[in-house]
């Protein structure tokens, strides 16, 4: 089963066509996609989404890059989490990419994350960008192993790959695998075990080559995993099956009962 496990079906250049986008997921042979959230004010639209289409799947959290807005408790996403379409906690996590003075807020909301996880018992969706130092510590910190969850979008070394892997966390690659400059992840795309795998689009960004610099969509998830099958030398449909079942393991309310 072919998944896009991170994607922003809400925002505007996706949501704007939202009846086109799942047609062109239905000729890709895309099965399911996860809608992550990134605010509260809108994680309505995550949820109105996930309410409306049963192939679409929502997340609750809070994007470390926003600054405005409300800022969660625990008891708020624990609260939005107990929704049955609701499978992750997140995105989540540090970014200092803009930020760099790594901002004492931004850890702490991070830590909130992790706890509601853990109350909920649900996985993290965990986005790291220049920080990744003091993402991992703070995940061991917080004990985030006891829900474990994905490091969406990929760009780290493969060091970084191992310490997540560790803590139950799966490694999800996105476009950027198909850049002409990517050859480092690359190297780690080949390396990381088929097990623990995931892809995504994180759409409407990031658009796979050939489509680079064109709004992505969930469709697209299919040149990711396409490319990541050339990279190791493997079937695709081998790396679609395993990375749609560590999909299911990983989200387990995302299960098609048969």
């Amino acid at each position: 089963m072919l998944v896009d496990s991170h994607c922003h079906l809400n925002f505007p250049d996706l949501a704007s066509r939202i009846d086109e986008v799942m047609a062109h997921m239905r000729e890709a042979q895309v099965e399911q996609a996860l809608c992550v959230s990134v605010t509260l004010e809108r994680f309505h639209e995550v949820l109105d989404l996930a309410e409306r289409f049963s192939h679409v799947f929502a997340s609750v959290g809070v994007h470390p890059d926003e600054k405005e807005g409300t800022e969660p408790t625990i008891e708020d996403l624990v609260n939005l989490a107990k929704h049955p379409k609701v499978v992750a906690i997140g995105e989540t996590g540090l970014d200092y990419f803009r930020l760099t003075d790594a901002p004492l807020w931004q850890r702490e909301r991070f830590a909130r994350h992790i706890c509601a996880a853990k109350e909920s018992g649900l996985p993290l969706i965990v986005h790291t960008r220049m920080a990744a130092g003091d993402t991992l510590k703070l995940m061991r910190d917080e004990g985030a192993e006891a829900v474990g969850g994905v490091m969406h979008c990929f760009t780290e070394d493969l060091e970084v790959a191992e310490a997540a892997m560790d803590l139950g966390f799966y490694i999800s690659f996105s476009g950027i695998i198909t850049f002409k400059n990517a050859t480092a992840l690359q190297e780690v795309a080949k390396r990381i075990p088929l097990e623990r795998m995931l892809v995504e689009t994180d759409s409407p960004y990031l658009a796979p080559t050939p489509y680079r610099g064109k709004i992505n969509e969930p469709a697209y998830v299919r040149r990711v995993a396409e490319h990541i099958a050339l990279l190791r030398d493997i079937p695709v449909d081998l790396l679609i099956e395993e990375t749609g079942r560590n999909f299911a393991r990983l989200f387990p309310r995302t299960r098609i009962e048969v």
